[in-house]
């Protein structure tokens, strides 16, 4: 009990550094070796694979936010389904800044070992932030 009361807890502190912009804060539930099974194009391994991605996410929508819509534990693993909202102020895969307000829909599954995601599986819907921002056909 105690062990899935603190995976699902570094799970909430993911979405709070995410949240925050306090993205070197990402080592505190993310391990070195941890494996993204669906890592975005270019993104590396680890915490510092996670601070990069959310670093460009966040300079693309500067008020980005995950808000959890559910969560379930259970033994070594936490899914959680998410919806992602932020504003287009910043170049997103090579699409100037728009305005444009954006709010997609992800999932997100975490397996952990000592308090530490180890491994990711996860997806959000890409498409759909490029169709809010008018970069693909709706």
């Amino acid at each position: 009990m105690a062990e899935t009361t603190a995976n699902i807890d570094a799970t909430k502190r993911f979405g709070e550094i995410v949240n925050t912009g306090a993205l070197d804060a990402f080592h505190e539930v993310v391990a070195e070796g941890c494996v993204d099974n669906d890592p975005a194009p270019g993104q590396g391994a680890g915490p510092e694979g996670f601070k990069a991605f959310f670093t460009e996410m966040r300079q693309a929508f500067p008020d980005l936010k995950v808000e959890p819509k559910t969560l379930v534990s259970e033994g070594d693993q936490v899914a959680f389904a998410y919806t992602l909202t932020g504003t287009h102020k910043g170049d997103f895969q090579g699409v100037a800044p728009t305005g444009r307000a954006v709010e997609i829909r992800g999932l997100q599954i975490g397996r952990f070992e000592d308090g530490k995601m180890v491994e990711r599986w996860g997806s959000s819907d890409e498409l759909g932030i490029l169709k809010q921002i008018g970069a693909a056909p709706l």
